[in-house]
């Protein structure tokens, strides 16, 4: 019994890492849509959604059973409720990408972004592809230094949505209103997209030292 409960927590623990692959395949082939209007990626980044929401449910699924059936405790409890917690965040990734995807359909054949932030977009694109491809490392390694890279990208990230909204707030903006929207919403998703990579990262810290630390999307 105990070696099916161990195959179970390891089945868990992979279905996890393989959210996280497809979050950082759907957030770099949205970013690039994003930067380059093209509308076919982008479907391709809305249609993969899917199979994102279809793991979480299995993992969730999979997670409650083994809590139903097997009755972990200390670590082994964390670690099934952890993943539940995680697998929400994950899927929450695949959801900002998605949408991220979607504006630039929205609005093809131009690009969203005007050419006055197209750097500070570009730049969150950079750092929200490091932040998953991190994740999956974190996953894979539970090495606590790939946490910190994390939390270093979301205080960029961070720094970058302050920018673009002092940008459109400052008096020589210029843009149409739907333009305007779009720059709020983008930015928004970018930002929201690293502070659910820094959840999960959180998560996985605590798994692994035992402590809850709230203030770990500052860098350390």
């Amino acid at each position: 019994m105990r070696k099916v409960f161990q195959e179970e927590l390891t089945q868990v623990g992979e279905d996890l890492i393989e959210i996280s692959q497809l979050v950082t395949e759907a957030i770099k082939k949205a970013t690039t849509s994003f930067d380059g209007a093209d509308v076919d990626l982008a479907q391709d980044v809305i249609a993969a959604d899917a199979r994102i929401d279809f793991l979480q449910n299995s993992l969730d699924e999979r997670a409650i059973d083994i809590l139903a059936l097997q009755g972990p405790v200390a670590s082994d409890l964390r670690m099934i409720v952890g993943s539940l917690r995680m697998s929400a965040s994950l899927e929450r990734m695949g959801d900002l990408a998605r949408h991220i995807a979607q504006l630039a359909r929205l609005r093809f054949p131009a690009t969203v972004i005007p050419v006055q932030l197209a750097a500070t977009f570009h730049s969150f694109a950079e750092q929200d592809i490091i932040i998953a491809t991190k994740l999956t490392e974190l996953l894979e390694t539970r090495d606590l230094e790939v946490a910190r890279d994390i939390f270093k990208a979301n205080s960029v990230v961070n720094d970058l949505h302050l920018s673009v909204f002092k940008a459109i707030a400052h008096s020589d903006w210029k843009e149409a209103p739907a333009t305007t929207v779009d720059v709020a919403l983008a930015s928004r998703y970018f930002e929201r997209f690293a502070d659910h990579g820094v959840s999960v990262a959180q998560k996985v810290t605590y798994l692994v030292t035992g402590d809850w630390q709230p203030n770990t999307s500052q860098p350390v």
